[in-house]
């Protein structure tokens, strides 16, 4: 009888007296078991070849040091060898590390852009000291069974704030809403965005001096220049005390110059601040305004002892108090209520007295962000594990020499950890150098934070977190390995190994495939709105503010002036532009109307030719003429002849109770015009009312389509040179402004795609890792299929099939998650579209064919092995 095969003396030898005081009893009976199964499975000269490379591996630095140090490593060198490791194999294995370390600093990437989104938009005005305390007052109120809000105020409210409320402010200041203005000193003119304002505005909202200080506006022709229009008017000189005119009607002198406000606060942009003092006295008619006109808007800063809810509930009746004569008004209820500065720009829209806004959008993208960060780590964790089978021995050979289950996820942790710092480095590159292009697409001013301490704390507390998760899986699953079954060359997966990476790959394509419907229901969204009949012709439609008294009485002079170019074809004045609403009016009566149904128009000052220039839609009865009857005349849109409930409302009687505009009180309906698109292109259109008055502030001039707007633009300028020429050419076109109605949604729609498609494509290396995974495990097989006469075809669809039906599981479970939160995007737009069904199956189909894309490389190249590659270890 045969005695049992032995390992080399001499090596046998060598083990005991440099190794084995080192290690458990059980180590070299494992390394005796596992030599006498190389002898059975391979022969004596090779197990004898193999059992002298175990030994060296044993004695080898960096695993074991020998007997005579008989100290174990160090905790640093002992790390210091894991990364070391870890870099080797990162070296080794380039392909590898550059899917790895690129997937995970993509994710990183996309991760530390939304953040730093994020934390600007959550920063917003938060430039102003104690942002906390400061408020705008806004007005609600009761119309049509609907809870409506605005910011707009009577101006007798100012006073009644101060006076019987005052206890419960630190500040109450009146301001006009910013808007265009022309500033001029002699033949020099510029358009700034400016706003009168109470004097202790500046000391409200710490405007920071740069010249002058905070008292500089009470004086009451004071005007605060920000920094960069103090450079572009005055140049190198000193601005202060110079005076210049606003609108070539208010003489103003410069008292003081301000830091240019940063790009996330409310009053960005803002060029100067001026008195309201000047404000009143160059506008009398404000003085004799009741609290049924509402027109400016009113901020203040709470007292020390004060909350807003507080304080909001003691003013809430304050306009009520003061109307109980007016009908309209008792009927409507209004409240007011103070909105605190810290949600002017995150929960700034208001819905059926709902408070909603960009917060939604912030928490939405913090969601993406952590779900594409969320996608890497499964990345690298697929990837780590399809290379699980090139490390079973290595795991083997090091739990055979002692190594205890910790020491080895902590080997696994510290490649994980390496791997992240590498992804931060790489992400912190992309990041800085697509920040501008960032900005461009966000509409933001971001900078990276690199003197930020906290910045930097988040940034290697974000290494530790995903390396970790990232690290997790691996670490687990392959210090797990039983080493004399890896060893002896049996290691096979159980039976639901393969499951955690399925879920993984199954998690990764829902969040894609979300991701991806979302995007295209976002460009369907704004596509639809975009479609909407707006009920006039935008294209040739220049908007002209009349922001100065140099063109009063020169209108007809203007038109004809104009007209003479051959390069317009009609001009018409409005109290509005056409894309905005900026009047809005009650007490509409007509016969048969219900005293109790309250009514609320816009309302459009115009002249005879508004039409025209619109190129509006008639429906109904006539256009304006220039007879003296339209003066008592109404041309209404759809909206308001539904309202009014006649069949045909042409040559009914309007009377309009609260009219400011005109000397009447009664109106005929000359005409019905189709609904024009002004405000919202998302919204109802509101009833409105169009009649001839002077209270115009727009010039609309429409270009002749047959002539190109760079040839008639020179034409237009040289006759406003010529009959105004002390104020300075500043137009808008219609289209342009009305495309800025999209640019929220639009901008949602870019990023939402850019982040779609990387999170398709780092899903996509998630599932080139599990294919190459299978494709290893699977080696032999294919070789034995091959050998028995399998084709390529039939090898591709056997290795593919289960990743196709991953995805479409993927696909069932994202279209109904993406249904719930699109449906309940869509609510808060009133115009919107539908949600059709051919969006989830496109989507899903691109999702297969994405993946059968992505697998087919591993899966032929697979096929295309050599049977004899595959099976010669056998």
């Amino acid at each position: 009888m045969n005695s049992a095969p032995s390992p080399p003396k001499f090596f046998l030898r060598f083990f005991r007296y440099y190794c084995r005081p080192k290690l458990s009893d059980h180590i070299e009976g494992d390394l005796i078991e596992v030599y006498r199964e190389r002898v059975s499975l391979l022969g004596k000269r090779k197990a004898d070849r193999k059992f002298v490379i175990d030994v060296f591996l044993l004695f080898r630095p960096g695993i074991i040091r020998p007997v005579e140090g008989n100290k174990n490593l160090t905790t640093y060198g002992m790390y210091k060898s894991y990364f070391k490791i870890g870099w080797r194999n990162l070296i080794r294995n380039k392909g590898y590390s550059i899917i790895n370390i690129g997937g995970l600093a993509m994710g990183m990437a996309v991760a530390m852009l939304i953040g730093l989104w994020i934390y600007d938009e959550l920063a917003f005005n938060k430039y102003h000291k104690n942002y906390k305390k400061i408020g705008q007052v806004l007005r609600s109120g009761t119309l049509r069974n609907e809870t409506f809000t605005h910011p707009s105020l009577p101006y007798p409210l100012v006073e009644e704030l101060k006076t019987k409320y005052g206890d419960n402010f630190k500040h109450v200041v009146a301001a006009f809403p910013a808007g265009d203005h022309v500033l001029s000193d002699g033949e020099k003119n510029i358009s700034a965005t400016g706003q009168f304002i109470e004097a202790n505005g500046a000391e409200m909202f710490s405007l920071k001096m740069l010249q002058g200080s905070w008292a500089g506006l009470k004086s009451p022709s004071a005007v605060f220049l920000s920094q960069s229009a103090a450079k572009i008017f005055f140049g190198d000189d000193n601005p202060m005390d110079k005076v210049l005119k606003i609108d070539n009607r208010m003489e103003a002198k410069v008292t003081g110059v301000y830091e240019d406000l940063p790009h996330n606060t409310h009053f960005h942009g803002v060029n100067f601040f001026a008195s309201w003092d000047l404000f009143l006295a160059s506008n009398e008619w404000i003085k004799f305004q009741g609290f049924g006109n509402n027109f400016l808007v009113i901020y203040t800063a709470l007292a020390d002892h004060t909350t807003f809810d507080g304080a909001s509930g003691k003013i809430k009746d304050a306009i009520l108090n003061n109307v109980q004569d007016d009908k309209n008004y008792v009927t409507i209820k209004p409240q007011l209520f103070l909105h605190p500065m810290e949600k002017w720009h995150l929960q700034a829209e208001w819905k059926n007295g709902v408070n909603t806004g960009l917060i939604q959008m912030v928490w939405l993208f913090g969601i993406v962000g952590a779900f594409v960060l969320l996608l890497a780590c499964i990345n690298f964790m697929n990837l780590s594990t399809a290379r699980s089978e090139k490390r079973a021995k290595e795991v083997g050979i090091r739990k055979a020499i002692g190594s205890i289950r910790m020491q080895l996820m902590n080997q696994f942790f510290s490649e994980s950890l390496l791997v992240a710092l590498l992804a931060f480095v790489f992400a912190l590159t992309a990041v800085t150098a697509s920040l501008n292009w960032f900005n461009e697409l966000a509409g933001k001013q971001i900078e990276m934070p690199w003197t930020n301490l906290y910045f930097w704390v988040i940034g290697f507390g974000f290494i530790l977190v995903t390396g970790v998760i990232a690290g997790s899986y691996p670490a687990v699953y392959l210090s797990s390995f039983n080493p004399v079954r890896v060893l002896k060359g049996a290691l096979r997966a159980g039976r639901f190994a393969s499951a955690p990476r399925r879920v993984l790959v199954v998690v990764q394509f829902t969040v894609s495939v979300t991701l991806a419907i979302g995007t295209i229901l976002v460009y369907q969204q704004i596509q639809f709105a975009k479609d909407r009949p707006v009920g006039y012709t935008r294209d040739g439609l220049l908007l002209i503010q009349m922001n100065s008294p140099e063109f009063a009485g020169k209108f007809e002079v203007l038109r004809t002036a104009l007209k003479s170019t051959r390069a317009v074809t009609e001009v018409a004045e409005s109290s509005s532009p056409t894309t905005d609403i900026w009047n809005s009016n009650g007490g509409f009566e007509w016969d048969g109307k219900d005293p109790e149904f309250i009514v609320e128009a816009a309302t459009f000052s115009v002249t005879p030719e508004f039409g025209k220039v619109l190129g509006w839609q008639l429906l109904k009865g006539r256009d304006f003429s220039t007879q003296a009857s339209d003066s008592s005349g109404f041309v209404i849109n759809e909206a308001m002849a539904k309202l009014m409930g006649y069949g045909d409302p042409v040559g009914k009687t309007i009377r309009w109770t609260s009219n400011y505009s005109t000397r009447h009180t009664k109106f005929s309906v000359l005409g019905v015009v189709k609904d024009v698109v002004v405000k919202s292109p998302y919204a109802p259109v509101m009833p409105a009312v169009y009649f001839l008055g002077n209270y115009n502030n727009w010039i609309n001039i429409k270009i002749d389509p047959q002539i190109s707007a760079s040839e008639a633009l020179p034409k237009i300028e040289a006759v406003f040179k010529k009959v105004v020429p002390s104020i300075a050419f500043d137009y808008k076109f219609a289209d342009q402004e009305y495309a800025l109605k999209f640019a929220a949604e639009e901008r949602v729609g870019k990023l939402t795609s850019i982040f779609s498609v990387l999170a398709i494509l780092i899903s996509c290396l998630g599932l080139f890792g599990l294919a190459s995974f299978v494709a290893e495990q699977r080696t032999k097989e294919i070789g034995i299929r091959k050998v028995v006469g399998a084709s390529v075809f039939s090898l591709w669809k056997m290795l593919s099939k289960d990743f196709v039906v991953l995805v479409l599981i993927s696909c069932f479970i994202a279209i109904p998650i993406a249904y719930y939160f699109l449906d309940a995007w869509l609510a808060k737009y009133e115009y919107r579209t539908e949600i059709s069904w051919w969006i989830f199956a496109a989507t899903s189909l691109v999702a297969l064919l994405i993946t059968v894309l992505t697998v087919s490389y591993q899966a032929v190249k697979a096929a295309l092995m050599k049977p004899v590659n595959s099976l010669r270890s056998e």
